[in-house]
């Protein structure tokens, strides 16, 4: 077993935060430039090589690794996964990173709120409350500017549920299924079901985007590898409440590069969101 290191713990999380922050920056970039399904076709690509060699590592390699009972669960996870990103990638074309993220933090909320109905886990009357609250902060965000349930506004909100939905499949999974197990489908799936899709948008790209291209891959793997270190050395109840970070680095990265604006009513809405979302952390924590 790994010594607890909540410090580091933190800090790594941090710098995972960062990194997947610089991941959105550059896909905002791209897919604005190509079609969305192409560039997440290639950063599959890497993952999946990334996935590969990590598990291949491991005790009894791959195909220990490749072994489940549930490979409808696991094939529709990472199916599921790839799809978000997609949905997750054209929010950040259509309303920019600010607006995006700010929906897109609501997803712990979501996790709360349907963590009864499909693990049969008690939610308390306090998760609850909060679960209402981040839900009028995430009103607040969408209503003034873009409208109320307009469809640009939705479509984080739909990414948001697809991460949600994603993350209680991976702990149902982890009933049955070891960690290398349920990463080796996320991976592997994903680059099967991209390349199905993405292969009929393959678009010409310019020499300077392969670049940006090949620094979106090496992000990929840099924070996923950021992230299996940081659970490693400390417990995630301890160091989720920083991955929020992520929504402050990608509001300064759409601003000082994008030129984004960041309306008051963002900011209102964006710390209710987060504020309930900490709440429903801690509470969790406070009940296992």
């Amino acid at each position: 077993m790994s010594t607890q290191n909540t410090r580091l713990g933190i800090f790594l999380m941090i710098a995972t935060t960062f990194v997947f922050a610089m991941q959105d920056g550059i896909s905002r970039h791209l897919a604005g430039e190509y079609n969305v399904l192409m560039v997440v076709m290639i950063r599959y690509w890497f993952f999946a090589a990334f996935v590969i060699a990590i598990t291949g590592r491991q005790t009894g390699g791959l195909r220990r690794a490749i072994a489940t009972p549930q490979p409808v669960l696991q094939i529709f996870r990472g199916a599921l996964l790839a799809a978000e990103i997609c949905v997750t990638i054209l929010a950040f074309t259509l309303l920019g990173l600010v607006e995006s993220h700010a929906v897109f933090a609501c997803y712990p909320l979501i996790v709360a709120a349907l963590s009864g109905p499909v693990l049969g886990e008690r939610v308390g009357w306090r998760r609850w409350v909060a679960i209402g609250v981040g839900l009028i902060g995430v009103l607040i965000i969408l209503s003034p500017g873009f409208g109320v349930f307009s469809p640009a506004a939705i479509i984080p909100l739909i990414g948001a549920l697809m991460f949600a939905l994603y993350g209680l499949l991976t702990r149902y999974a982890a009933r049955k299924d070891r960690t290398a197990t349920s990463f080796f489908w996320t991976g592997v799936t994903g680059a099967v079901v991209m390349t199905a899709v993405g292969a009929f948008a393959w678009e010409p790209m310019i020499a300077r985007d392969w670049a940006w291209m090949a620094l979106l891959c090496v992000t990929g793997v840099l924070g996923h590898w950021l992230l299996i270190k940081c659970y490693e050395v400390a417990e995630a109840s301890e160091v989720q409440p920083f991955a929020y970070l992520q929504l402050v680095f990608a509001a300064a990265l759409g601003i000082a590069v994008f030129g984004e604006q960041i309306e008051a009513n963002v900011v209102l809405g964006a710390v209710i969101v987060v504020v309930a979302g900490v709440f429903t952390l801690l509470r969790a924590r406070a009940t296992s």
